[in-house]
Formats: structure tokens, sequence, C-alpha cells
């Protein structure tokens, strides 16, 4: 292919886009874990398309993919491969690795956090290290990264040490609900497809990843301004009182350069700071992350508007109005809607209105006075004062 790399894996990100809605972030953060060669994990209640996006991402990267469903009574060789009997006969111990763990290059682990101590070990070497042990030898794998998926973050001590190995944590939640004839529309064309059996294909290979080593190495290089910021925000996260050590805080550094790369751009700058909305600990610390990072953003953006915000891909402006519109149908319509439509539109407004914001454009603006100015119709009218 000729086209450079950052270019087709921005081309990824685009197809998958196209396949998952509001997931930019999301597609984004596992992309910048693919360049970086770091883990990610993602955390977030059944059916937000946990599984789904990351196989399709598998898929799209075409490398040796493993991927495996964790419960409390796997064993290892599920994991890791059967034992060679034949090999045992003679007198040695070693595991048939061939399309397992060991020997892959994309891994996927669901239900992560449902491992058990006899293979948390061999795991944690693994993803740290990229070395497996098997009967006294030790063998370096040609893992790039691995992706985890959770209903919840371990609260069990014990799974401490696995969660760390995961650089980037990441929520998928379910959609807003200005996104629900969205959803209904893209679900059954991929629907569609899964019944064709039709599927993308590969935009990037594995030998491309784990041939740009030198490419990032290049943008390993940070310029004084990035260095005190970032300084700055490291600061406050542990001043909240949120764990960051200083092995996270050098890894971090790959991440920036990563998404620099994804951009095309030779060195990482403030816009590249999101990524750490996406390093918490436990779940209530990702808002005091979110006031932290996003004044310095927002800073970053008013100086520089012509360049796109991280996740504002795939919000349409014109599925937006479709839907302002819609609801105004709804509190206007000659038929008064009962105090569950009433309360369930508003949050739906508030929810767009939020999205707006994100939106660097002027008929964003536009789009977002009508919803004010909707919310302010109804919040005054005589109904709404009644409850």
């Amino acid at each position: 292919m000729s086209n450079p790399l950052s270019q087709r894996l921005r081309q990824v990100a685009e197809t998958l886009d196209s396949q998952f809605l509001g997931k930019s972030e999301v597609i984004r953060l596992l992309l910048i874990a693919v360049v970086a060669r770091e883990h990610a994990v993602l955390i977030g209640p059944p059916g937000t398309a946990k599984s789904a996006l990351l196989r399709n991402l598998a898929h799209l990267l075409d490398a040796k993919y493993f991927e495996y469903l964790l419960t409390r009574f796997t064993e290892p060789n599920e994991i890791f491969g059967p034992v060679d009997i034949q090999a045992f006969r003679d007198g040695h111990y070693r595991r048939r690795t061939a399309g397992m763990l060991p020997e892959s290059e994309i891994v996927f682990l669901d239900e992560v956090f449902k491992s058990n101590s006899a293979i948390l070990n061999s795991l944690l070497t693994l993803l740290n290290e990229r070395l497996y042990s098997s009967g006294g030898q030790v063998v370096e794998v040609p893992l790039i990264s691995a992706f985890g998926a959770s209903n919840e973050v371990p609260t069990d001590e014990s799974l401490g040490a696995l969660f760390d190995r995961f650089l980037l944590r990441i929520r998928s939640d379910n959609l807003d609900a200005y996104h629900f004839n969205e959803l209904l529309d893209l679900g059954v064309r991929h629907e569609v497809k899964k019944l064709k059996r039709e599927k993308a294909a590969p935009l990037v290979s594995a030998k491309d990843l784990h041939a740009m080593t030198d490419d990032l190495a290049k943008r390993l290089s940070f310029s004084e301004a990035f260095l005190s910021s970032y300084k700055g925000l490291v600061f406050q996260i542990r001043a909240e009182g949120i764990s960051v050590s200083d092995r996270r805080i050098v890894k971090m550094l790959k991440l920036f350069a990563a998404s620099a790369y994804l951009d095309g751009r030779d060195q990482a700058d403030n816009s590249d700071l999101f990524v750490l909305k996406h390093i918490w600990n436990a779940e209530d610390q990702a808002p005091i992350l979110e006031q932290i990072v996003q004044p310095v953003l927002e800073a970053f953006y008013r100086e520089h508007p012509n360049r796109r915000r991280v996740g504002a891909l795939g919000i349409g402006l014109e599925a937006l109005a479709a839907e302002v519109d819609r609801i105004r149908h709804v509190l206007t319509g000659a038929a008064p809607p009962s105090d569950l439509q009433l309360f369930s539109q508003l949050k739906a407004l508030g929810e767009i209105k939020t999205a707006l914001a994100q939106i660097p454009d002027n008929a964003a603006r536009q789009l977002e006075q009508r919803v004010v100015q909707l919310l302010d119709a109804t919040l005054k009218s005589g109904r709404f004062a009644e409850l």
C-alpha cells in the first residue's frame, strides 16, 4: 500500500466510526494504544459494543488475533495452549502455543478481571514484559496490544496488578437519548451485514505496526511548553489524591506521541493531553480528571479553532437538528406529553446541548441557540410550573 501508515490508521478510525455510533473517542484511544504498543481496558455495562468494537478493530488490523472469555474456572491450557503430550513423553514439558495467546499480536480478553491465580502470574509477565515462560524456556511474544473488557472495575486486591497493566481505562456507556433513531438505523444495517457475512477489508497489517517503532520514537521529543503543561496537570491530578506512578507518567509520553502520529504531526501538543482523562483508578475519579484536563483542552482549541476535537467525529449536525425538531413536535404538539415524556425530552435536550458545545462550528452555535430557546420556553410554560 502506498498510503502512509498514519493515514491508513485514520481510515481504520473512520471505518469504525461509521459502524459504531458515538464511540469516536473510544476508537481514538484504542488506536493510540495500538500505535504505542500499550494495553487498554473497556469498562461498561453489557450491550455497549465493547466486544464488537474490539473484534472489528482486530479485523481491520489484519493481525494474529486471540480472543477468550475468562471465567474463574478458566485453565491455563485454554489461554496458553495445551501441553505437548509427545514432548512430555520424551521428558520435556512445553505447550503447543500455535493459535494461542503467546503467538498472537492483538489479544482480547473478555471479562478479563475474572482471571484466576492459575493464569494470573503468566498473564502479568506476558503483558508487561512480552515474555512467556514454558518448560524452563523464556520466549519473546509478538504481542502488539492486549485489550480487556469488563462490566466493572475490580475490587479484589489480587487483581490490582492486572488492572495496572492496562495503561488506558476507557468507559463504554449506553448512547445518549438523542442517538436513538441513528442507533436503530445503524443497528439494522449492521445486522444485515452480519446476515450477508460482509466484512470490510483489512487496512493495516501487523507487519506495518511492528515496523513503525522508529517513526514513533522520533516523536518522543517534546517541547518545553508541552512538558510544562503535562507537569502542571500531573501535579493537579496527584493533589486530588489520584495515584499516578512515575512509571505510568513516563509511559504516558508514548501515548501522547502515538496521538500525534495518528494525526500525522511531528510532535505532540496540548490536544493530546485528552488522554489524561482516561487514567483513572476508580470510576469516581473520571469526573475529577475531566475537570482538571478540560480547561487545558478548551484553551488549546480557542487558540487553534481549525483543529478537530477528539470525539467530535460522528456527531452529525443534521441528525441533531432532526432530533431537536422531533422533540419540539412532542413538546408543542396538540396532545400534551405525559410527565414521563416531558422529563425524558428535557433530558434529551440537555444532552444535545452538551454535544453541540463540543463542536466548534457556527451551525452548531445556531442549533445550540435553538435548543436553549426550546428549553427556556418549556421551563417557563404553565405545564412545567404545575409539576
